[in-house]
């Protein structure tokens, strides 16, 4: 643990998220801590703990200790030298027959230590990776991480994804996936590749150096050539190398955005749902809306209350804001905004 006057640097410098950052600070000042305690003393929801214990795992900056006295494990931090070695480790010179493998300029920069011969293959076109590809993903038991670098999909891609993309989540697979922002530059809005992604399993980001697949932290596939996937895809099953290139999922996974969390997801109403909205919008009563479509009042007030509580709002003025923010209904005429006078507010 570093002694009391020891500076610890800014993490960040070497890509290290804020939220890793906070908390091996926390590990080295507080001492060893449960997971629940860090996030009470934080003040951070327990998933960004997660997030940042798996990132410091990953970086070598922490470990799990025994079980603590009430439960749940206890997190030690490793020594700040121990740390800033690791963080500032130059790049492994890798063999020349290893090398013409790793055409992926972009990581070149990566921490990859020299690997056994026996552990990296390269397959050498997209229709065999694809065929590796389906038989690491029936294997996998755990987890599934893919970082794309497409800007558009060819309908043979979703073809081929689509599938295996069901099977994972249908067997309860956990699920990152990390794509570029689509090319009109809208952090907001998901793009096709999170079709199939549930809320918080998917992030954007700018700039993507690789695209990468990690099947249960075992073994790494990664694009022989970044701008030709024709040029096929390098396999390794090297312990650290692999767990070098969960680092950089994780530190790029950090730094992306969730447009599920930055906009409005998209609502899917009811047909009845539809129909009632459109009719209060358009300046209806619960009666008159009632009698429009051949319902009782109450169903009425049973079918508002219910959509109000699956989309987590307290009132219909509310409920119209979010519809309309998410382009499910106009904004109705009672809910239009304040005149300008009202929202100077005291200057």
């Amino acid at each position: 643990m570093a002694a009391a006057t020891e500076v610890i640097p800014q993490l960040s410098r070497w890509g290290v998220s804020a939220d890793a950052d906070l908390v091996y600070r926390a590990l080295v000042m507080l001492g060893p801590r449960r997971e629940l305690e860090l996030g009470r003393e934080l003040g951070l929801p327990g998933s960004r703990v997660t997030a940042a214990l798996e990132e410091l795992v990953e970086l070598g900056g922490a470990r799990p200790g025994a079980a603590g006295a009430g439960g749940g494990r206890v997190w030690c931090p490793a020594a700040l030298a121990v740390l800033l070695a690791r963080l500032r480790r130059p790049p492994s010179v890798l063999p020349d027959r290893e090398r013409r493998w790793r055409h992926c300029h972009a990581l070149d920069g990566l921490d990859l230590p020299t690997v056994d011969s026996g552990t990296v293959r390269h397959w050498p076109s997209r229709a065999v990776t694809r065929r590796r590809i389906a038989h690491l993903v029936a294997a996998e038991q755990h987890e599934h991480l893919t970082v794309n670098t497409e800007e558009v999909f060819s309908s043979e891609s979703w073809a081929a994804a689509l599938p295996l993309d069901r099977s994972l989540l249908d067997r309860g697979i956990r699920v990152r996936v990390l794509s570029r922002l689509p090319n009109d530059r809208d952090r907001g809005v998901p793009s096709a590749a999170a079709s199939t992604e549930a809320e918080g399993r998917y992030r954007q980001l700018a700039e993507l150096p690789v695209k990468l697949m990690i099947f249960d932290r075992r073994i790494a596939l990664f694009a022989a050539d970044p701008l030709n996937f024709d040029a096929g895809f390098v396999e390794v099953a090297h312990p650290p190398a692999v767990q070098a290139l969960c680092g950089l999922f994780h530190r790029l996974w950090m730094r992306g955005r969730d447009p599920f969390r930055q906009g409005v997801r998209p609502i899917n109403l009811t047909p009845r749902e539809k129909s009632l909205v459109a009719l209060l919008a358009a300046g209806h009563t619960d009666v008159t809306a009632a009698d429009r479509l051949n319902l009782s009042v109450r169903t009425v007030a049973y079918t508002l209350r219910a959509l109000m509580d699956r989309l987590g709002v307290e009132n219909r003025f509310q409920l119209a804001l979010l519809l309309g923010a998410a382009g499910a209904a106009p904004l109705p005429i009672d809910t239009a905004p304040p005149a300008e006078d009202d929202c100077r507010g005291e200057q």
